[in-house]
């Protein structure tokens, strides 16, 4: 089954611990961004683990990779979060009606 939405692509990739962590470790150092090594300094993590983990969350649209020399800066992409972040909260507060029950039945 293909998950098309942008967002359940950004929600089913965020739904593993690893990438979780990657992507609020990312949050944090803001627009610099941080390499492999340095993501694995920091949540003591193999390199090769830590590639996998952002090639999901690149492809999803939230975090977006630029080579400079020979390292690969990540960066969270804030427009895909923003968006994740208003679809989850866009109808907060709003309200829920259910439907009665009919009493005939």
């Amino acid at each position: 089954m293909s998950i098309t939405s942008p967002t359940a692509r950004a929600l089913a990739s965020l739904g593993h611990d690893t990438r979780l962590a990657i992507f609020r470790l990312l949050v944090r150092a803001g627009d610099e961004g941080l390499n492999v090594g340095e993501i694995g300094q920091h949540l003591e993590q193999a390199p090769s683990t830590l590639a996998h983990h952002l090639s999901a969350l690149v492809e999803a649209g939230l975090v977006v990779q630029e080579r400079q020399g020979r390292a690969v800066v990540n960066r969270v992409n804030y427009v895909a979060m923003r968006r994740t972040l208003d679809f989850l909260t866009s109808e907060c507060c709003t309200g829920v009606t259910l439907a009665k029950a009919d009493d005939a039945a």
